[in-house]
């Protein structure tokens, strides 16, 4: 049988254990939730920067949108480390269609880490200068056309991190069945992001 005594110093022992593994924990929780604030806090200034170099009538749309979208636009922001201030958003296009050439070649060829390499660069594309907003038509600029953003987002972006999740599993099967979902959500992100490419309005 167990001395007693021991036995009470061991439950001690770890319950010290126990208490410095949950003040660990919290200590952590606490630094994460501090370096989560700046974050947001830049991000907001970065988005005052952009409403800054709109023209009156859109800062007008801007600002009248919900809180819940304006936080939707900072939540995509936010997934982005690449953010500049000179290039435009059918440069940043360009970026990504040889970003998604090289993810498919990856794809085919089975060259996992081409595929998820280019995938995560995908996911990760740049924003333009001024932001996603200024490129839309003034008629999206409001609540219900920006909350299409969410599923588009979801369809390209999130399709292109789990595409780079499977291939760095060596499953290039399921990363070549997100490439047809990938490009659906392209295509539907197109549809109020621009019109019929090369199509002028000037002509009959």
């Amino acid at each position: 049988m167990q001395n007693p005594i021991k036995q009470f110093q061991g439950t001690i022992k770890k319950g010290a254990v126990l208490l410095a593994a949950i003040s660990l924990s919290a200590s952590v929780s606490v630094a994460q939730a501090q370096n989560a604030a700046p974050d947001m806090q830049k991000l907001q200034q970065m988005m005052g920067q952009q409403i800054s170099l709109m023209k009156p009538e859109l800062q007008q749309k801007v600002k009248a949108l919900s809180p819940q979208t304006k936080k939707l636009l900072l939540q995509i922001y936010g997934q982005h480390t690449r953010h500049s201030n000179k290039v435009t958003l059918r440069q940043v296009m360009h970026e990504v269609l040889s970003d998604y050439n090289s993810m498919v070649t990856g794809v085919l060829t089975d060259n996992p880490e081409q595929a998820a390499d280019s995938a995560r660069r995908l996911a990760n594309h740049r924003i333009p200068i001024g932001g996603l907003v200024p490129y839309l038509d003034l008629k999206f600029v409001n609540d219900e056309g920006l909350s299409a953003l969410a599923g588009f987002n979801d369809a390209v972006e999130g399709n292109a991190k789990r595409l780079a999740a499977a291939a760095d599993e060596g499953d290039m099967i399921k990363a070549s069945a997100l490439v047809g979902d990938i490009t659906q959500g392209c295509f539907s992100c197109h549809s109020i992001f621009r019109g019929v490419p090369g199509k002028s309005a000037l002509l009959r």
